[in-house]
């Protein structure tokens, strides 16, 4: 059986992508329910994921505020991004024994997934962690895979794609060209 098209993904004209980053919101919190018990704590990847968790955090009525955990610190080019633009990490609960979902705007190399595991590590040792994302984009350079991805789409090296929201608190997506330099 094979799924239905998805209605969160239109072409606008031959060789661009539109994504309704609101009607995969709406197929992230579901994914969400299915994947978390009572005791499952939510922590976003600064700042795309961060913003879903805080988000996710009020639409299923969950008390207190979900975590932001920064990959800065970890990252393996920190020596070229440093710390600009960067959250810090906030745990407003126990890490060691937590069952965590762990919540990103866009899945790409693994390295930013990689990086903020090192970083919740430095907390303690949790029980389990799970991944959830909006867009899956392929292209991994690790061995890293969501549990629950939104939706999968294939852009070039020389595009990223980045969550975006309003003042009001309406997401969209930024797709942007970037300069790809050869090594």
């Amino acid at each position: 059986m094979s799924a239905p098209p998805s209605p969160s993904t239109a072409s606008r004209a031959p060789g661009t992508l539109s994504l309704d980053a609101e009607a995969l919101y709406a197929e992230l919190l579901r994914g969400v329910r299915s994947l978390r018990s009572g005791q499952t704590q939510l922590a976003g990847i600064a700042s795309g994921g961060a913003w879903l968790a805080e988000r996710l955090q009020n639409d299923l009525g969950l008390p207190g505020d979900a975590a932001v955990l920064s990959s800065a610190m970890h990252r393996d080019d920190f020596s070229q991004r440093g710390l600009a633009q960067s959250a810090q990490t906030t745990l407003p609960f126990e890490v060691n024994g937590a069952d965590i979902l762990l919540l990103d705007d866009v899945l790409y190399t693994g390295r930013t997934i990689r990086a903020v595991l090192n970083e919740l590590f430095d907390y303690g040792r949790p029980a389990s962690v799970r991944l959830a994302v909006l867009v899956d984009r392929g292209g991994r350079e690790l061995p890293v895979q969501a549990d629950f991805a939104a939706a999968r789409v294939a852009l070039p090296a020389s595009q990223s794609l980045a969550l975006a929201r309003t003042d009001a608190g309406a997401f969209h997506f930024d797709v942007k060209d970037v300069n790809i330099q050869e090594a």
